[in-house]
């Protein structure tokens, strides 16, 4: 995917947090250890580092919701990291994105900890971001 593609997806999915330009992915996929998992319908990227791995972000297209490709890309993005050597994955959520918290306990991710008033909305709301993360078996 495109670094254009991949901002169109993601607008489509964020408005808190704000949704990444094409600038930033490019900037994102030209460094050391990043790595992306899925296509246009949805996309983890990651990013391997000595032996953790951190989620930067999972989008999945709004009409493609419910059909499993969130836990799929999930999935990906976790084999992608084993087979970079890592043996932990974090990843950073909105305490509010019930539907997101809902996929990363179902796969086993826990709370790390919490960045208060991490988030900020258009209308000035505010809102925490968790910190999770997940031993990953060999």
């Amino acid at each position: 995917m495109t670094p254009d593609a991949l901002a169109a997806l993601h607008a489509a999915c964020f408005v808190t947090p704000r949704p990444w330009g094409a600038a930033e992915f490019a900037a994102l996929m030209g460094l050391p250890g990043v790595y992306l998992c899925g296509d246009s319908t949805a996309f983890a990227l990651g990013r391997a580092v000595a032996d953790e791995a951190e989620l930067l972000t999972l989008a999945v297209a709004p009409a493609a919701r419910r059909r499993g490709l969130g836990r799929a890309r999930l999935a990906a993005f976790e084999a992608e990291a084993r087979a970079r050597s890592a043996g932990t994955a974090f990843l950073e959520v909105a305490a509010d994105n019930i539907a997101a918290r809902a996929l990363y306990a179902g796969a086993g991710y826990r709370e790390a900890g919490r960045r208060p008033g991490y988030y900020g909305s258009a209308d000035g709301v505010r809102s925490d971001a968790l910190v999770l993360h997940k031993r990953l078996a060999p």
